[in-house]
């Protein structure tokens, strides 16, 4: 189906970054109409569609100009503006995805969308079938260690659970996985930040919402000198843009990232 029949939506404004990717991949970027301030993937998108939200925050007046014929947005966090836009009579979905298998199905809700159930299907399981590589290769790994992801520092706040469901498959553990169930950042937060020390983990990634990662603030966090981690220099910033966006760049690059890490922590612990 052509991006201009009447039958899809064929303009689309995307508040956040992974709709944005998913439909280049998918080869219906000349629907998207505008996009999220904070979009990275692909590169050609920030010179080719107008920036009109940041991520609980949008330009309204401006969407509206644009004469969308859908939004796509994600989670709670944007929910007034959703809110408004409905108001003023525009089409929203709001997605929520928290796991890996909840992404893979938005990719497809996406495919079904815009009329290409086809190539979102093919380019699900292209998504499937590099998770299993990356999990292949961690089944070789001689020790799995254990592994603290902090999305935010202050509150310490622990990974979401598709970053969670990552780590798993990259060869770590999580050490709170307790945590990595809960869909809300509140509902994540680390009350005692010794609670991290006694659970000891081997690697520590850092992704702190688009703020610079420093491993000196957590090194020198009071009791942190007996981490493992810190120990051991195993403090590694993961770019926000490759994991905290719950769409294929977590699933592609941001996989692959924490996999490079604990594979590397794992010959080192080994001795090779």
């Amino acid at each position: 189906m052509k991006s201009g029949s009447a039958r899809y939506p064929s303009r689309i404004v995307c508040l956040t970054e992974e709709t944005t990717e998913a439909l280049y991949l998918l080869g219906e970027e000349a629907r998207i109409v505008g996009i999220s301030g904070f979009t990275v993937r692909p590169p050609r998108a920030r010179r080719e569609k107008p920036r009109v939200s940041a991520f609980t925050s949008a330009k309204l007046d401006r969407i509206a100009e644009l004469e969308p014929d859908l939004v796509l947005g994600f989670s709670d966090l944007q929910a007034d503006i959703a809110a408004d836009l409905v108001k003023r009579g525009i089409e929203v979905h709001v997605f929520n995805q928290r796991s890996i298998a909840d992404i893979l199905r938005v990719v497809l809700m996406l495919g079904g969308m815009v009329g290409c159930e086809a190539r979102a299907q093919a380019l699900v399981e292209e998504l499937e079938q590099g998770l299993e590589a990356v999990r292949d290769a961690a089944a070789g790994l001689p020790r799995r260690p254990r592994v603290y992801f902090e999305e935010w520092d202050s509150p310490q706040i622990s990974a979401i659970r598709w970053v969670s469901e990552l780590i798993g498959i990259a060869g770590g553990d999580d050490v709170f996985p307790e945590l990595a169930v809960q869909s809300l950042g509140r509902d994540r937060i680390i009350a005692d930040p010794l609670e991290v020390v006694r659970r000891a983990p081997d690697v520590v990634f850092g992704s702190w919402c688009g703020k610079k990662f420093s491993p000196r603030a957590v090194e020198a966090r009071p009791g942190w000198q007996a981490v493992p981690a810190v120990r051991d220099g195993e403090l590694h910033e993961v770019k926000s843009s490759i994991i905290l966006q719950p769409g294929p760049a977590a699933l592609t690059d941001g996989v692959r990232e924490l996999h490079r890490v604990i594979a590397r922590w794992a010959m080192r612990d080994a001795g090779l």
